[in-house]
């Protein structure tokens, strides 16, 4: 069963039902019975083309929902409406229907946790812990986002904003969790790019592909993590790094800063630097300090914590941690490292077995047990 396959013809099937006339919530749970219904049909009885089987079976499934509770009247209209079999049109539907869910009718952080649910494909926790809510609130916020769109017509696309949120969550759970959606992010948001002129879009866009010309540098051949100070940068991909430098220079020539660019412009600073010890980390906390100025997000902070530690020292690093709410995401991973820095081993040791209990991943929790374990080696010598 090819998992990925299912993914990504997700988004297309689900636009298609909605253009056809179901609301968005009984669309998406239409859709999900197809998935279903795929997945225990096809290892025996594969499709000629898979698309259009998804289409026509959650097209059915829909129906089914409808005659439940609907006119027979209309009941016979929507009969009437049914795709024939065969293939579907080959249009790619994902960008728009990222729009669609950025309905006006919704508050930003709805459309964009109703997005990472419906067509990114993220679990409700995953989702959560981007936002840094518990996963039962964020439950709550998907299903009052599904019932105030439930009926509405999707003719009012949202913004601009929104859809970027949702890109670069999609991005960041794609690069550093279990589900792969980075390289469909960026896809996404080179195709806004080109429709769309706006510079924090050329920023995002920068930044994704700063990022990901690490990848391969960032995981082991034993899936472990890779620091960044510890990668191999022989191996980064220098013509993602190139096309990233060079959008994010266009961008910010307009003079437009956003949120997007300030990111992007710390991810060309580590890029730029030969080796680890040559960046340029007094740059990187100035860009830092303009990132929170532009956003007042706990998280920016925390990552200028380290870099006001690596420019400064690690008392410098700690004492701008110091200011910070211990039970941030990954505080204990940052507090570990300052320690480690300032000679600290014991505390260290105790602050990367904490943080390893917290991670939000396997291989992050790995590479942080690890981290406590060597520490303890060396204190036993």
């Amino acid at each position: 069963m090819d998992e990925a396959l299912l993914r990504s013809l997700t988004p297309s099937v689900l636009a298609i039902l909605v253009r056809r006339g179901a609301d968005f919530a009984a669309a998406e749970d239409a859709v999900q019975e197809a998935l279903v219904e795929a997945v225990r049909v096809w290892p025996s009885d594969p499709p000629r083309d898979a698309k259009g089987w998804l289409v026509t079976v959650a097209w059915r499934k829909f129906l089914d929902q409808v005659r439940s509770d609907a006119a027979r009247r209309r009941r016979e209209d929507l009969v009437d409406e049914e795709p024939a079999p065969g293939p579907a049109p080959a249009v790619d539907d994902t960008l728009q229907l990222y729009f669609l869910c950025a309905h006006p009718s919704l508050t930003p952080s709805s459309a964009v946790a109703l997005t990472l649910r419906a067509v990114g494909g993220l679990t409700t926790r995953q989702i959560a812990q981007a936002y840094l809510v518990p996963e039962a609130t964020m439950a709550q916020r998907i299903s009052r986002a599904k019932r105030t769109v439930s009926g509405v017509r999707f003719d009012r696309p949202g913004d601009v904003a929104t859809v970027l949120r949702v890109l670069y969550l999609v991005f960041n759970e794609g690069y550093s969790g279990d589900v792969d959606l980075a390289a469909e992010a960026i896809r996404l948001t080179r195709q806004l790019a080109a429709h769309v002129d706006h510079p924090e879009v050329t920023g995002l866009l920068a930044l994704m592909l700063l990022h990901h010309a690490r990848r391969a540098a960032r995981i082991a051949l034993d899936g472990s993590l890779v620091p960044l100070a510890e990668q191999d940068r022989s191996r980064w991909d220098t013509e993602s790094i190139a096309e990233g430098v060079a959008i994010l220079q266009a961008a910010l020539a307009r003079d437009r800063l956003g949120e997007f660019q300030a990111q992007a412009a710390i991810a060309a600073l580590h890029a730029d630097a030969p080796t680890a010890e040559e960046t340029d980390w007094v740059q990187i906390v100035e860009w830092y300090d303009e990132l929170a100025r532009l956003t007042d997000n706990p998280i920016v902070r925390l990552n200028r914590a380290v870099a006001v530690g690596e420019a400064d020292g690690p008392r410098a690093g700690l004492a701008a941690l110091a200011a910070l709410d211990a039970s941030l995401p990954r505080y204990a991973a940052v507090a570990a490292y300052l320690h480690e820095r300032n000679g600290d081993l014991a505390r260290a040791a105790q602050l990367y077995a904490e943080a390893a209990r917290k991670a939000p991943n396997l291989a992050e929790r790995d590479h942080l047990t690890r981290q406590a374990a060597r520490l303890n080696a060396h204190r036993c010598r």
